[in-house]
């Protein structure tokens, strides 16, 4: 009984620190051993591919103008550039200011979810390239000419560029104790999937900025977003999805802790279903690598919260079977993260918010799980608080 317990931990131990660090350490290793310097994209011959930058919006009439003046402001060809906003049951002046800023194609849409949105826009493309981005999401000038260029190699299908977040105006405030330290993630999320792209094939892309061939463009279930569906449904069909950090955008980053468990949920309630019943479990269509890094960085990642429990749970029991001295030490770790995470209310240290975030946002992992077994997940979405 003891030995099993012991087992059990130490593989939840190990299985936390590996897809959450022991795999970006792997990758940088393989990468500096492996891998050859990344060359640049190839040249393509001849004019530009045409390329359609598509925008679905629901609600969002206060940043819908700067959005659609931010993309015609682009540094690629305005003949071969088309402007698609895609309204998603829009109920205020979206489509209205969509129009007036200059958008070449405004569809007002039945609401039917952002992936059904996209799915009509691109029905309606003339683009070689069709890329999406969020509206809220601000593109600097090259990044349509960087992001494009990837698809110079016939081998990709799918390629996205690199969101920075920005602090809201309020994030200083007082009572910002519990700010948001999203920054800090996804910085390190960024460095594994440059890593990952380098190497093979990212796992997962993000809504601010990416782009596919219009022939290559996939036709998903409407509750399973692009970001996690569009990269490793490419690699099994042969293609590469790769992450290209010259194409930048920016956006608003969620202010407090509190937003960012509630978005992540959301989106959680909308992963569990991809990788689920959505192909991702299933290795069929992945080179060996690929299907590494998809274990690695998606699901274990996502089954850190069960890991997590199931740590703390087979630690409790082996000292109460008076297991020894090194168990005490091992709970007393575990409940020190928690401690420190409950003190980050109070004490608004680096070190506590970073534990605070990492505790909500596992949760999170379980809280999504539960809504969609709960009640399932629904096509439709909202904006982020403080996002806009």
């Amino acid at each position: 009984m003891t030995l099993a317990l012991e087992i059990i931990f130490w593989l939840s131990c190990a299985l936390i620190v590996w897809t959450q660090l022991g795999y970006g350490a792997a990758l940088a290793l393989f990468a500096r051993v492996l891998a050859a310097p990344e060359a640049p994209a190839p040249e393509r011959g001849g004019q530009s591919p045409t390329l359609s930058l598509i925008i679905a919006a629901h609600d969002e009439q206060t940043v819908i103008a700067a959005k659609v003046s931010n993309a015609l402001a682009l540094d690629y060809p305005r003949e071969l550039l088309e402007v698609i906003v895609a309204c998603d049951g829009c109920t205020d002046e979206t489509a209205a200011q969509a129009r007036t800023a200059g958008a070449d194609l405004v569809l007002e849409l039945a609401r039917g979810g952002k992936i059904r949105a996209q799915d009509a826009a691109v029905q309606r493309a003339r683009g070689e390239i069709v890329a999406f981005s969020d509206a809220n999401a601000l593109w600097e000038p090259d990044a349509a000419r960087a992001l494009v260029a990837a698809f110079a190699d016939p081998r990709v299908g799918y390629a996205c560029g690199q969101v920075r977040f920005a602090l809201a105006a309020d994030a200083g405030a007082p009572g910002a104790g519990a700010r948001n330290q999203e920054g800090v993630y996804w910085r390190y999320e960024l460095g594994v999937r440059a890593l990952e792209s380098r190497l093979s094939s990212i796992t997962a892309g993000n809504g601010a900025i990416y782009a596919t061939r219009r022939e290559s463009y996939i036709v998903v279930d409407p509750i399973m977003g692009h970001d996690l569906s569009l990269p490793f449904n490419m690699v099994k069909r042969g293609l590469r999805a790769v992450y290209v950090p010259a194409a930048r955008a920016s956006e608003k980053m969620v202010p407090s802790l509190a937003g960012e468990f509630a978005r992540k949920r959301r989106m959680m309630s909308h992963t569990w279903p991809i990788v689920l019943r959505g192909g991702m479990l299933s290795p069929r269509g992945y080179p060996p690598g690929y299907a590494l890094m998809i274990l690695s960085h998606r699901l274990l990642r996502y089954a850190t919260a069960a890991l997590h429990a199931v740590a703390l749970a087979t630690n409790v029991a082996l000292l109460a079977i008076g297991a020894g001295t090194p168990y005490a030490v091992t709970l007393a770790l575990q409940l020190a993260l928690l401690i420190a995470a409950a003190l980050a209310g109070m004490l608004p240290l680096r070190p506590l918010l970073i534990a605070r975030y990492y505790v909500l946002t596992t949760a999170s992992l379980a809280a999504g799980w539960w809504d969609w077994l709960r009640h399932g997940t629904e096509a439709t979405w909202a904006a982020a608080e403080g996002t806009r």
